[in-house]
């Protein structure tokens, strides 16, 4: 097996504790462990001077859109978008067409994937046949075809009964809910955050109150069944301060906050872009504060994107009939080192952490750490290297995206799945640049 050095890094893995500058080691598709182990002599080597590197890492609210709506992203365009961001895992949503909710649906993901041979995929099965919220899905035949996880997203289990028994039934294959929390009576018709904005811009509004009590109910499931609920997209002050409760009196509940949600508020409206539009959607100053709080006293557990792509077209009617959804993949690592680390509200362990070994657990996935013996999926960033966002250069089918044409700075340089070279920069796709060992 072909051996590989990553040299002189600043190796940060938060499953270890460990931030040092040091070399990593990988042999075949296996890390080896860091430091200068004896009797291994490198095939080859990668200089990672001034870089970070850590494991790959992990988005764990992704929608690829495979099958159904392949004009928005493909499995292979959208996890060759994870690889230019960094990304060596993410977990698709189940709100494709038709949903994933069956065994077969989770397994023609997989082998979508394998046969793109980019980012891992893990499948997110839906709870409800058809995603319809009416009958359980076949869990057991989900989890047999692949799905770490279970979700409606894109809408929410409006049933509590339907949701309490998702949570009891999860629980036996020790699988996470994962809750799109949304009282559709109070959101329907709505385009933007209800408040002053909406008022001035005559928009009907999405209360913050909307998401705040299905995040209550869901929680209250969670104690009553003794399930895993993780919150998606948190978007409020009250959604954070009510999973942080949750967790004091031991309730088995995360939660996750996105880029967009924790940098951009409900002034953007201003503007009639549909690309600031999304569900939830963005809310106020109060509300950021709120998130960023959550994230650095650990109450949001995750840092995910909620990449959702739209093609143009779609994006490009009126605001109200545009469809809710940004893109996030390629602007991850930029925008949160610009919001996170920049100010010091985390530090690079504390997100690497949010981006790494937690969405691991609350998947259940063998996958962000770089023990040795675990499997050689590995992120090098340049945290100092300047570009400016340009869509159109995007791997992503889509080009919704809220940051175009900002400076920004740190992304990942070279992206390694199960020890083999998938992504470099500048240089992109490897081919002459080799991929592999």
């Amino acid at each position: 097996m072909n051996v590989l050095r990553i040299g002189n890094g600043r190796v940060i893995d938060p499953s270890q504790q460990m931030d040092q500058i040091t070399d990593l080691w990988i042999r075949g598709a296996r890390i080896v462990g860091v430091g200068p182990p004896p009797r291994l002599r490198p095939d080859a080597v990668i200089d990672a001077t001034g870089q970070i590197v850590c494991p790959g890492l992990i988005d764990m609210h992704v929608h690829l859109r495979e099958p159904g709506r392949e004009e928005d992203e493909t499995i292979a365009t959208g996890t060759a978008a994870a690889l230019a961001g960094g990304v060596t895992s993410v977990a698709c949503m189940p709100n494709t067409e038709p949903a994933l909710d069956s065994q077969a649906a989770a397994e023609f993901v997989i082998l979508q994937a394998k046969r793109a041979g980019k980012a891992n995929v893990f499948p997110v099965g839906a709870v409800t046949k058809g995603r319809l919220g009416q009958e359980l899905a076949e869990i057991g035949g989900l989890v047999q075809g692949g799905a770490v996880a279970f979700s409606d997203d894109g809408s929410p289990v409006a049933s509590a009964e339907i949701m309490r028994r998702a949570l009891e039934y999860c629980r036996m294959f020790d699988k996470a809910v994962l809750s799109h929390a949304e009282d559709l009576d109070l959101t329907r018709g709505g385009v933007m955050n209800e408040g002053v904005v909406s008022t001035q811009l005559g928009l009907r509004g999405l209360p913050a109150l909307a998401e705040e009590v299905m995040i209550y109910r869901d929680i209250e499931l969670a104690r009553l069944t003794g399930g895993r609920v993780h919150i998606l997209h948190v978007s409020t002050a009250g959604g954070v301060e009510l999973i942080r409760r949750g967790k004091e009196r031991g309730i088995r509940v995360t939660g996750e906050a996105c880029p967009h949600h924790f940098t951009l508020t409900d002034e953007c409206l201003r503007t009639f872009d549909s690309n600031f539009k999304m569900a939830p959607p963005l809310r106020t100053q109060h509300d950021v504060a709120a998130i960023l709080a959550g994230l650095k006293d650990g109450t949001l557990d995750v840092i995910a994107t909620d990449h959702a792509p739209h093609a143009p077209e779609k994006k490009m009617r009126e605001l109200d009939l545009a469809p809710n959804g940004v893109i996030g993949l390629e602007t991850l690592l930029p925008i949160c080192i610009r919001a996170l680390i920049e100010p010091g509200i985390l530090t690079w362990s504390q997100l690497i952490e949010k981006l790494t070994i937690n969405p691991a657990r609350v998947l259940g996935i063998d996958r962000g750490t770089l023990r040795p013996g675990a499997i050689a999926d590995v992120t090098i960033i340049d945290p100092r290297a300047a570009w400016t966002v340009d869509p159109e250069k995007f791997e992503s089918k889509s080009r919704n995206c809220p940051w175009a044409g900002q400076t920004v700075r740190g992304r990942a340089t070279t992206v390694i799945v199960a020890g083999e070279i998938r992504w470099r920069w500048p240089v992109g796709r490897p081919g002459s640049a080799g991929s592999g060992l």
